[in-house]
């Protein structure tokens, strides 16, 4: 592994230890040409996915594109880093395991919404905000009346 401060290609490992949903390692790294020390995870990739986008393009599926989407909507609300990245780890285990390779944007969305429905209700309506594209108060009235049918 490189040294993301000076380069050299020979790090060491001084620590690993699996993640707390066991998806991950995390790998503690010294460089011992500049002596900086560094975090990694290693992860299971099970297969290339892409995404059909609503206009029909094809791009890669980008995990850090989700996991910033959740924390755009968790920001100031009580969750952890380790908690968006075991959610955002159970959202692209459950898409690399239905055996497909491409995946509608909108079947990202859903799972997100899913995910954050049985997390954070707060989070589920600032995401369903923007993807659902809310233009008016009108729209959050209607999102969140029936929010409160389903409990």
């Amino acid at each position: 592994m490189r040294c993301p401060f000076c380069g050299n290609n020979d790090t060491q490992v001084k620590d690993s230890r699996p993640s707390e949903d066991n998806a991950t390692i995390r790998r503690r790294r010294y460089c011992p040409s500049c002596g900086s020390r560094f975090t990694t995870f290693e992860r299971v990739h099970l297969r290339e996915l892409t995404v059909i986008k609503t206009d029909g393009e094809k791009v890669p599926f980008d995990r850090e594109k989700v996991k910033r989407s959740m924390e755009i909507a968790l920001r100031k609300r009580p969750a952890t880093d380790d908690q968006i990245e075991r959610i955002v780890n159970g959202i692209q285990r459950r898409l690399e395991t239905s055996g497909e390779t491409e995946i509608p944007s909108k079947a990202i969305g859903e799972l997100i919404m899913e995910r954050l429905m049985e997390f954070d209700k707060v989070a589920y309506v600032r995401f369903a905000s923007v993807y659902k594209d809310f233009h008016e108060i009108k729209d959050f009235d209607d999102f969140i009346g029936n929010l409160g049918e389903q409990d």
